[in-house]
């Protein structure tokens, strides 16, 4: 049975009638973490792991949301006002739903099934893969249509207001613009992207630590006040610059000693690792996967060293796989302080780098890590 028949069956039983489905990927970053609410560059690529929307539409204005994974139902009638922020699971779609309504969209009623397949916590983005799959069957059902940079900026939008987390656009554009075989290099700024082929002769191994990260917590949100102090205080010498993105490293330099350490380490991550990314589109292009995983261990040391977001079991994770077989780059991924690392794989190692993984990580933490094997994906969209 296909995906899309099981949840259909699902359906059925829960709320009778004949939905249509929808899906959105997860993401996972290969390089350029916290440069995209700095106005920077980011290299994500959407993956195989989607969050599935069973969905069909209601005669009244009533919007009834049932979760698969936590056995769970939330219900909004749009016409008793806006909803309440809960700090769990239905502040995703819901979020969505009333960011739509608060940019003029006449939603109709719907019900809506879904089910995840993107760990939470991991750093995969399983909450731009709720918005997105959920925008997209809102809309369809109430038949509109907002399609790329701007079904993004909502979904962003709803998490950035009615979740409360301060995330950058990369993640919903990943979801969104996603492709088979390529990474997408965004700049955050203007929103013109690129796709960049990713060689067949490697995979995408994604290593969750199982320590799960909360990008909502007071940590990702402290991380961006920093990181505009940094530009509110550079901009008294430079005053050109409106985001970190602006600042060269040579300029960053120069005015050290006017900053705070823990503002000028914020900043010298973000300013270095915009070059980077840089660097990486240049690599890549080239074929050089060796120096494309320098570049990867050069971003874990900086979110360690600079950033301060990594966390033992990422390090752990990071140093375990740079002595496997076949592995040209690791790094974490993501929000940090937890989730998952990213590894650059032989695909003739694949395998055998998952066994090693899965035996050394629980040897030195005593946690039994959910390794996954993927290539880049096509992103959002309905699936009939």
């Amino acid at each position: 049975m296909t995906k899309s028949s099981d949840l259909r069956e699902k359906f059925r039983a829960k709320f009778g009638g004949e939905p249509r489905i929808y899906r959105a990927p997860g993401r996972v970053n290969l390089i350029g973490e916290y440069t995209d609410f700095n106005d920077g560059f980011v290299m994500p690529a959407a993956i195989g792991r989607y969050c599935w929307v069973a969905a069909e539409p209601r005669a009244d204005r009533k919007l009834a949301i049932y979760s698969e994974n936590v056995s769970a139902t939330y219900e909004w009638d749009f016409a008793a006002g806006d909803p309440l922020r809960t700090g769990s699971w239905s502040d995703y779609p819901i979020g969505v739903a009333a960011t739509l309504a608060k940019n003029g969209v006449a939603l109709r009623g719907a019900n809506l099934l879904i089910h995840g397949e993107v760990p939470i916590g991991a750093g995969l983005s399983s909450s731009a893969a709720i918005e997105v799959a959920t925008a997209d069957a809102l809309l369809d059902t109430s038949g509109f249509q907002v399609y790329g940079v701007q079904l993004a900026r909502v979904c962003q939008q709803a998490e950035n207001e009615f979740v409360g987390a301060r995330c950058g656009i990369m993640d919903q554009f990943a979801s969104v613009y996603g492709r088979v075989g390529h990474a997408i290099v965004l700049d955050c700024r203007s929103l013109g992207y690129d796709l960049v082929p990713i060689p067949s002769s490697i995979h995408l191994v994604i290593c969750n630590t199982m320590v799960k990260h909360e990008n909502s917590s007071g940590e990702y949100n402290l991380r961006r006040a920093q990181c505009e102090e940094a530009v509110a205080r550079l901009a008294a010498f430079y005053p050109g610059i409106s985001a970190l993105r602006d600042v060269t490293l040579e300029q960053l330099e120069l005015r050290r000693e006017s900053l705070p350490d823990v503002i000028y380490r914020r900043a010298a991550h973000v300013v270095a690792e915009n070059a980077r990314v840089q660097a990486a589109v240049v690599a890549l292009r080239a074929g050089d996967l060796a120096e494309f995983g320098k570049l990867m261990a050069a971003s874990h040391k900086s979110l360690r060293d600079f950033f301060e977001v990594s966390s033992k079991e990422l390090d752990i994770m990071v140093e375990l796989a740079i002595r496997q077989p076949g592995v040209l780059g690791a790094r974490m991924t993501g929000g940090g302080f937890g989730g998952s690392t990213i590894n650059l794989v032989e695909v003739d190692q694949a395998e055998r780098f998952r066994e090693n993984m899965a035996r050394a990580y629980e040897r030195a933490t005593g946690l039994r890590p959910d390794i996954q094997i993927c290539d880049p994906a096509q992103g959002a969209g309905p699936v009939d």
